[in-house]
């Protein structure tokens, strides 16, 4: 178990001690996506939807949950986030990419909470369209690249 960090040597959970760690700019930015009907995604992008605009509950949803991932994670660090974006693209007519951005000057990363901030997102989209879509389809939330820290520069494909 001494492969994973948030295990001891014993193979008990454990929160990683980062408090000899350098603070450090750390960004990370992660995605996923949201398949549905053409029809859903016509409402979303005319604003067509009853509930109200979707994008744009599914934005404070994401940022909000952003600064809860370390209250949902387990053994997750609670940061203080510097700043959170997402955006949404319609990358067919059938999908929705949702990419969140998060910063932090701390001692550890930001992963978890651009990912929770795409989950969180993804998951409001579905809610607040399920009335007229339940055959939504949330996959590929994915880390995109992180920056920062000890480990480095990450980019997925590189």
């Amino acid at each position: 178990m001494s492969d994973f960090t948030h295990f001891d040597d014993d193979g008990a959970a454990r929160m990683v001690d980062v408090g000899s760690k350098q603070a450090t700019h750390r960004v990370a930015k992660a995605a996923g996506i949201v398949r549905m009907k053409p029809e859903t995604l016509a409402k979303i992008t005319a604003g067509d939807v009853r509930k109200g605009d979707v994008l744009e509950v599914a934005r404070l949803a994401g940022i909000m949950a952003t600064k809860q991932t370390g209250n949902l994670i387990p053994l997750c660090h609670p940061l203080g986030i510097d700043s959170v974006s997402i955006d949404f693209e319609a990358i067919d007519s059938e999908a929705i990419e949702i990419e969140a951005t998060v910063s932090v000057f701390a001692k550890t990363g930001v992963e978890m909470e651009a990912m929770t901030a795409v989950s969180v997102a993804a998951l409001t989209i579905y809610d607040m369209c399920k009335s007229v879509d339940r055959g939504m389809m949330i996959s590929d939330i994915r880390l995109v690249e992180k920056s920062g820290g000890k480990s480095g520069h990450f980019i997925r494909g590189e």
